[in-house]
This record gives C-alpha cells, structure tokens and sequence, in this order.
C-alpha cells in the first residue's frame, strides 16, 4: 500500500532547544496513527510541523507523494491539503452548522457546494441541525461539525489534536467507533494526539509512543503492549509493575523463584549488568499464607475487583520490590502480609 505520509529526520528547534530530534516517521493511505506520549514530548508540535504551522530546522516531509517540507522548499499550510481539527473544535459561533462547513468551499460553485455539505450533513448526523449555533449544540455535536467542516476540503490528511477529550465519556467510545468507520469509508489517513491509550485501542490501527521529540515505537496498539522494546514505553503505558531480577544463564532469578528464559531473550543480556522484569497483574497468583512474601501498601476499587500495591516483607535483598500492582477479589487490609507468586511465562525484561 503507498505511503501517504513520510517523514524523515525531522528536528524542530524552539529557542535552541530541541522539540523534535531527528524524528522518522512513516503512514500508509487509510491508516489512522494515535500519538502518546507525556506532556511536552513534541506531540502537537508534530502535528503542527505537519500541518505547516510550524517550521522545521532540518528534515525532510512528503504528503500523497510531493514534498511538502524540505532544507530548501517549503509549502504553505492552505497548499499541504491537511485537514486539523483543534481540541476545542475552533467553531465560528455567527455561523450556523451549515455555514460552518461550507466555510472552506468558497472556490467551488453553488451546486458543488451543496452537494458536498449535504452528503456530509447526511454522513455525520447532522441533517436536523443544520441551522443551529455551536452553542446549541452538545459536545459531541460540535466535534461532528468540526469534523465535516474539515472533511469539506477534502484532505488527503487529518490531523486531530485530542479530539475526544472534551466528550462526556458516556458518549465518547459511540463517537470514536462512528468516526473511525466514517474515515475507513472514505479512505482517510489520519493522525490524532491522545492521552489516553484506551482510546488508540478504539480509534487507531497504529499507535506511536513518543518522548523527548523523538518516537520510541510505531506498531499496533496489540503489539506494543505486548511487547514493548524499552521500559520507557511500557512505563508510559502502565502496562505492569517493574521488579528487579538477575539473569543467570537461561534462568531468571525473581523474588518467586526462577522463570526460564527463551535463548532470543539470553541472546541479549549480559553478565554483570543489572536488570529488572515487567510484571503484568495476569502474570500474578496468591497461594499458601504461610509463604508470606509481601504486605498491602495500598488499597483501591476498580471493576476488575481491588486494586493492591504491595511491597516486599524482607527489603534487604537485591530481589526486593517496592510496588507491585496485585488485582484481587479477595478483602485484605492495609499492612496486611500476603503471599504471592510469579506465573510462569516468558518474561518482559529491561536493562536498568
């Protein structure tokens, strides 16, 4: 499938300091790509880059095929063909519905018009409202209106910079799920700036962790967290608990005994480096009291049942563990001693 969006080696520089480094970055047509990544990791700096509100000190960015950002050419953002849509959707209140998303068709004649903002009234829901006013209109409303107004121009590129966070959460997944099909039906590349990792497993194909301007992973949302390559990026996700271990040959030392190793994992590490393993709460039993090995830091509720940090009974070991997250049916207390053990599985291990 062609690439519709390539971006090489782009640096982003503001007040000498990097807010891009040397970023590389590649979508196909019909994708949808969620980007995360902590506060001030260069997310809407990206997008922004892309759309052509912002320049670039170096690198290279092509669109559908032409170059629209390079050391010595740059194309304008009304020339690029990227639609954005801003987190407060950035509506005219003077104008209507109707008059919103005709607001870029200005070049088009009257029937050309029409045609598009009915056949988008008819796409997003929005035929009975085509006379009203942003603000008599629910959030979700707005972001439809957003998204036709923007889908008007017929971009080969979306932008979207957390467009759901301004949702009544009731309504959130139902909007996420209508608009991602809406852009499969139209074949629309699309890349949105999110927070929220559950909301890439509804919306995206494709999800990319960023940090410090750069992109730590681009893969499925599945594959990432199923195997993250840094415990930067699993961290970020907050997909498990980290313990310290040992590798010793095949073998991985751990506060519950020994796991083995695959040879692919053995391949890469190296005595006398110090290493420590993500744990996912599924990879975690309790069994016999009388094998206490930790005590309740900390008590939550969640759907999943509750929610315990635990920390290690005896500290004065390299195997000790400070905060390990346990889900549970069962009714502990706070300082209470547990016992609890590592499943076996192949194990997620990072050099610290």
């Amino acid at each position: 499938m062609t690439a519709l969006l390539e971006i090489q080696q782009l640096t982003v520089k503001l007040q000498a300091k990097n807010i891009l480094s040397t970023l590389n970055l590649t979508l196909k047509e019909g994708d949808i790509l969620g980007l995360v990544g902590a506060s001030g990791c260069g997310k809407t700096t990206l997008l922004n880059t892309i759309a052509g509100f912002a320049e670039a000190s170096e690198g290279c960015i092509m669109i559908a095929g032409n170059e629209v950002l390079s050391p010595d050419h740059f194309v304008a953002a009304q020339d690029r063909q990227v639609g954005m849509i801003f987190q407060d959707y950035a509506l005219f209140p003077h104008l209507t519905v109707r008059q919103n998303i005709a607001f870029g068709l200005n070049k088009l004649n009257k029937s050309e018009q029409n045609k598009r903002i009915e056949n988008l009234l008819k796409l997003l829901k929005l035929t009975d409202f085509e006379g009203k006013y942003a603000h008599q209109l629910s959030g979700g409303q707005q972001q439809r209106v957003a998204i036709a107004r923007t889908l008007a121009t017929q971009p080969k590129l979306l932008l979207l910079d957390e467009p759901f966070s301004n949702i009544d959460a009731r309504l959130r997944n139902d909007l996420m799920l209508e608009i991602r099909q809406l852009l499969k039906q139209l074949n629309i590349t699309a890349i949105f700036v999110t927070h929220n990792k559950d909301e890439v497993f509804t919306f995206a194909d494709k999800m990319a962790v960023m940090a410090q301007g750069s992109v730590l992973q681009l893969d499925s949302p599945t594959t990432i967290c199923q195997a993250p390559n840094s415990q930067q990026v699993a961290d970020f996700l907050q997909l498990g608990s980290f313990i310290p271990c040992e590798v010793i040959g095949e073998r991985l030392n751990t506060f519950s005994g020994e796991l083995k190793l695959s040879a692919e994992t053995v391949k890469e590490q190296s005595d006398g480096n110090t290493y420590c393993m993500l744990i996912k709460p599924k990879y975690l039993s309790l069994c016999d009291h009388s094998n206490v090995n930790a005590r309740v830091t900390h008590i939550g509720v969640t759907e999943q049942g509750y929610h315990y940090h635990l920390q290690s009974i005896n500290n004065n070991t390299p195997l000790a563990f400070t905060n390990l997250s346990l889900y549970s049916e069962q009714l502990f207390t706070l300082e209470q001693q547990v016992a609890v053990k590592i499943i076996a599985h192949e194990p997620l291990v990072f050099l610290t």
